[in-house]
């Protein structure tokens, strides 16, 4: 997959696991009015330049309008205008070629719940006392499928249960169908996302419009 298809995607599968309507096609990618306070609405650039960024920059005056660019954060800094900031660590697209056997057992210990709602498919993992230890999901949408929301209490990191919850969201997403799995990581995630065999694809950049 190029980077239009991976962000394509992308796009699909993180607006079906939040749960916000439906992309509008741009002429430089895609519009998601997500709808959040802090997060009104975002456009996603799977090949930006400087022009088009300044642009949608002077034009997007709302507070908490974001950009997500498929560009290094070095190369954006430079297109940005007055009001604009890059407050996100690094983002990396990922992908992966999903394996419908690759279901692990639960972590010893600890009891896992995987639920489908609305087409997405949520696992959850409770410690021992019943509190919610890990937990994630991930969205297939016809041959992809985008993990999203992975995330693990401080408490209860290096255990293996991130890797659980991953392994447990692409056999899933496996047997409803999807061949490829597509994420945005965070510098912490990506080293996991690779132990596991997802592949860098590219880099995502965050620009959001502060209050005025």
């Amino acid at each position: 997959m190029d980077m239009r298809a991976i962000t394509s995607a992308w796009v699909r599968g993180w607006t079906a696991s939040r749960g916000t309507p439906a992309a509008v096609d741009q002429p430089w990618g895609y519009r998601i009015d997500v709808g959040l306070p802090r997060h009104v609405l975002r456009h996603v650039l799977p090949a930006p330049d400087a022009d088009t960024v300044g642009a949608l920059c002077e034009r997007l005056t709302e507070p908490y309008s974001w950009l997500k660019v498929m560009a290094d954060a070095e190369e954006v800094a430079p297109w940005i205008t007055k009001g604009w900031t890059i407050p996100d660590d690094p983002g990396f697209m990922m992908v992966k070629r999903l394996d419908p056997g690759v279901r692990p057992a639960p972590p010893e210990g600890y009891a896992r719940t995987v639920e489908v709602r609305d087409g997405v498919v949520r696992v959850r993992i409770l410690a021992p006392d019943g509190t919610l230890a890990a937990r994630g999901q991930i969205a297939p949408t016809g041959a992809t499928a985008v993990a999203d929301q992975i995330e693990t209490d401080a408490a209860h990191r290096r255990r293996g249960l991130g890797a659980n919850v991953m392994l447990t969201l692409e056999a899933a997403a496996a047997q409803a169908g999807a061949a490829t799995g597509v994420l945005s990581a965070t510098t912490d995630g990506r080293q996991l996302y690779g132990a596991l065999g997802w592949e860098y694809r590219g880099p995502l950049t965050g620009i959001v419009r502060g209050e005025v």
